[in-house]
């Protein structure tokens, strides 16, 4: 772990320091852009980073809080100079400082460094070769770092006490490589492939095959596959510089480097290749052209790097997909379970335990670590588990559950309560459900731990039908309707109706860390559970009853008032119990003909009630756009915010304090941004559904469920109730279970509807069932198990709704809470 002063990285950096009770010698050995990634305040430096959809520096004084003392950035305001203990290193540009400092402290060390690039595969051949190296001390990229962030944040873990490092690099347009190599400088290079990824930024795919090339200008040597033939045909004809050693390798032609002969077997493929005059053979449980391709990448390096020991080549047979991201499902007892299990090293710990501090809130009171050996760590094995339990403590982890010989030898290390066991089983052997109640779980394990059999323990039973979140999307589109207001603009975020159908307290949990203004919810009943668990961000409650007005004060809820009796009836409950200035929400009818004052005589009326009572404050006035998705509804759009900007001109002149508009939902965002006024609403925006096909906004839902039986039906049978699935030809039928209770409309059945499964849509057969339907998979070879996609990258929302006549809305939000949400996050 790299330590340095606040003087020697402002030094490197040409930077000017500001400090105010602590020296230049303040030490430093960490760096975050992430709040949520910073377990050792004091010692941490936060690059306060700005781009078109978030700025840093408004998160400085949250983080002065939380003991963050060292700050890189760009704008030093004058609060910045009024905190105490703390020191400010100006830059003119905080990414490029710490791009900077992360290529300064790569040219530090002389050690091989593997830079990986191409458009598909990186992040998987990186994660095999680390697996396959396992007993070498290598560092590696965690997860899929490899931007223009990731990667210095990556090289910042370099140290001389490792063998090998390796790092992936990845782009989006022209001119971003550059600033790559100059951080990660590698000797050798893997090139995985170039196909369609990210093409949208360039004009031709050698364009980008150019750019990519630029990571490997130092590198003395270049591994790539011979077989991909616009990649061999430009390197071969001066696209890298000669000095570069080639190994190109390929599985058809017998005069590459390396030929690598195939032969399949029974569900596997055997590959023999001789390098160097030896002769060698490995096996893959595999047999897709992508997962060879990437194993093609690790057997080249091994081969050409001199690592084929007899133990490394047989770890081949064992590969397994990567998990690329971590994953949060509810657990027994009203635990909460985060897996990460594919894998154990120091760096990755850091950053599962950053995920865990952050869903670690009420209910879940307590957080425990299940962890296993760590492997690879480049240091010896006490100073690797000292610095395994001083990250505990820093992170207040509650319990420990360690796993393995390793870490069960340096088990005085860690405070109490503690439990080792020397193997997953005789963990399992112990367990208890009982023994885990109200806890915020992470399970990080290597791979030969199988810590799948304890998450399976450990996990609430649910049928087979799950509906996955993206919260990297979810956050992704914040960013984006971010991008299209003015900084000072505030957001309102709709999370009722169970955030459209995605699970309101984690939703709302993502929300308030990244510091939207407002919650919305339907009812207060909502609210209280927001507030239950943990939330503190204004809540609005957009339909109040009479009956949930204490209840409402009590949780600190601000109603939406859209009626005078509805401002008396609240008033006279503030006035019962002694409440002044109370904040509420007035909302307007401009042409929904539904909620709110339709009139300038009903909200004059309304204000000069407001200038004679101290109960209750306008926090904000607002209306609802009816067709703004629609060019068609333009000129009535217009009409709307003349209305709204009319009746709220008589409330704004009237008080004596500021009161923010607002009438852009998700769609005004899009098309309607110079009425964005004082505040936004962004609602189905942010779950993925674009009213204008922006491709920017992704879906962050992805339902899907497994085979449950796979039927033989002959031609004339009938599939379903009412016989209307009528098989005119020998057919295999698979039952799927999900139907009309979980939210899979009826209105599906009978071939209206199609599912993804294998690489292709088969349809829907017979009537969708309660609990179950029916797919007909004929020719495809599936099998009990086999992974079904009913809503996702391959079936989307708004097509899937465009299909039965109805809205994105409706099926999100018809989702029932029976089917069990899993929150994936990289």
């Amino acid at each position: 772990m790299p330590i340095l002063s606040v003087g020697q990285i402002s030094k490197v950096l040409n930077g000017e320091l500001h400090s105010s009770d602590i020296g230049p010698e303040w030490l430093i050995s960490s760096i975050a852009n992430d709040s949520r990634t910073i377990f050792d305040p004091e010692s941490s430096l936060f690059f306060a980073l700005k781009s078109d959809r978030n700025n840093g520096h408004r998160y400085v004084a949250d983080l002065v809080h939380m003991g963050v003392r060292a700050f890189v950035v760009s704008d030093f305001s004058k609060e910045f100079g009024k905190f105490d203990y703390c020191s400010f290193i100006v830059v003119p540009d905080t990414l490029k400082a710490l791009q900077e400092l992360a290529a300064w402290h790569r040219s530090q060390f002389n050690i091989p460094v593997l830079g990986i690039t191409g458009s598909n595969g990186k992040t998987i051949v990186k994660e095999w070769l680390f697996e396959l190296l396992r007993d070498r001390a290598v560092i590696r990229s965690p997860k899929s770092y490899n931007s223009q962030v990731g990667v210095p944040l990556s090289v910042w873990n370099l140290s001389a006490d490792y063998e090998l490092a390796i790092f992936e690099a990845g782009i989006s347009k022209p001119g971003e490589m550059h600033n790559l190599q100059e951080i990660i400088c590698p000797t050798v290079g893997i090139l995985t492939n170039i196909g369609e990824a990210h093409q949208e930024n360039f004009t031709t795919k050698q364009q980008k095959l150019e750019e990519k090339l630029k990571l490997f200008e130092s590198s003395h040597t270049l591994i790539y596959c011979r077989d991909q033939e616009l990649v061999h045909s430009y390197i071969q004809n001066g696209g890298v510089n000669s000095r570069i050693k080639l190994y190109a390798w390929s599985f058809t032609k017998e005069t590459s480097d390396l030929f690598f002969r195939k032969k399949e077997l029974n569900g596997t493929v055997e590959i023999a290749t001789e390098f160097e005059g030896k002769k060698f053979r490995i096996e893959l449980p595999f047999q897709d052209e992508s997962s060879l391709e990437n194993a093609g990448h690790c057997l080249a390096l091994i081969l050409s790097q001199h690592y084929a020991e007899p133990s490394v080549m047989k770890l081949f047979a064992s590969l397994q997909p990567v998990a690329m991201r971590l994953e949060m499902k509810e657990g027994v007892n009203n635990c909460l379970l985060i897996n990460d299990y594919y894998n154990s090293d120091i760096n990755s710990l850091q950053i599962a335990l950053a995920f865990l501090n952050n869903h670690a809130r009420k209910p879940y009171l307590q957080k425990t670590v299940i962890l296993s050996d760590i492997q690879q760590a480049g240091i010896p094995d006490e100073q690797l588990y000292q610095e395994v339990a001083r990250l505990l403590q820093l992170n207040k982890t509650n319990r420990l559950i360690g796993i393995g010989t390793k870490i069960k030898k340096y088990a005085y290390l860690f405070e109490r309560p503690s439990e080792f066991f020397e193997s997953t089983e005789l963990f399992l052997e112990s367990f208890q459900s009982a023994n885990f109640r109200l806890e915020c779980i992470l399970l990080k394990g290597a791979r030969d731990f199988h810590f799948e059999l304890i998450s399976s323990v450990l996990q609430k039973k649910y049928h087979q039908t799950v509906l996955e979140i993206d919260l990297n999307a979810l956050v992704g589109n914040l960013n984006f309707f971010r991008s299209a207001i003015r900084p000072e603009t505030r957001i309102m975020v709709m999370v009722k109706a169970f955030s459209y159908g995605s699970g309101m307290s984690e939703i709302a949990r993502i929300l308030q860390f990244h510091k939207v203004d407002y919650l919305a919810v339907a009812v207060a009943d909502e609210g209280i559970e927001l507030r239950q668990a943990g939330i503190d961000l204004p809540i609005v409650v957009m339909n109040p009853e009479e009956h949930s007005f204490e209840s409402m004060i009590e949780f600190r809820l601000e109603p939406n008032v859209y009626s005078e009796e509805i401002f008396d009836s609240f008033r006279k409950v503030l006035q019962q119990h002694a409440v002044v200035r109370y904040p509420v929400h007035l909302k307007f009818d401009t042409g929904m003909n539904r909620l709110g004052f339709d009139s300038a005589g009903k909200v004059e009326r309304l204000a000069r009630k407001l200038q004679v009572q101290e109960e209750i404050v306008v926090r904000s006035v607002f209306s609802h756009l009816v067709g703004a998705d629609e060019p068609v509804h333009d000129e009535f759009t217009m009409g709307q915010v003349e209305q709204f900007l009319q009746l709220s001109s008589i409330i704004t002149k009237k008080l004596p304090y500021k009161i923010f508009r607002h009438i852009l939902n998700s769609a005004g965002i899009e098309r309607f941004p110079q009425y964005q006024f004082e505040m936004v609403r962004l609602g189905i925006g942010l779950y993925g559904v674009s009213a204008c096909g922006n491709n920017q906004i992704r879906s962050i839902s992805r339902l899907k469920t497994c085979i449950s039986q796979i039927r033989l039906i002959c031609a004339g049978q009938t599939v379903g109730y009412g016989r209307k699935g009528v098989v005119t030809r020998d057919a295999e039928i698979a039952v799927l279970p999900i139907g009309y209770a979980d939210g899979y409309d009826r209105r599906l059945s009978n071939g209206v509807g199609k599912v993804y499964i294998k690489g292709q849509l088969v349809p829907i057969i017979g009537n969708i069932c309660m609990d179950m339907c029916m797919i007909d998979v004929t020719g495809l070879q599936s099998s009990v198990g086999d992974e079904v996609e009913l809503m996702g990258e391959h079936i989307l929302v708004g097509n899937m709704a465009e299909t039965i006549g109805t809205i994105p809305y409706e099926i999100l939000t018809g989702i029932s809470q029976r089917v069990k949400r899993v929150y994936l996050q990289e």
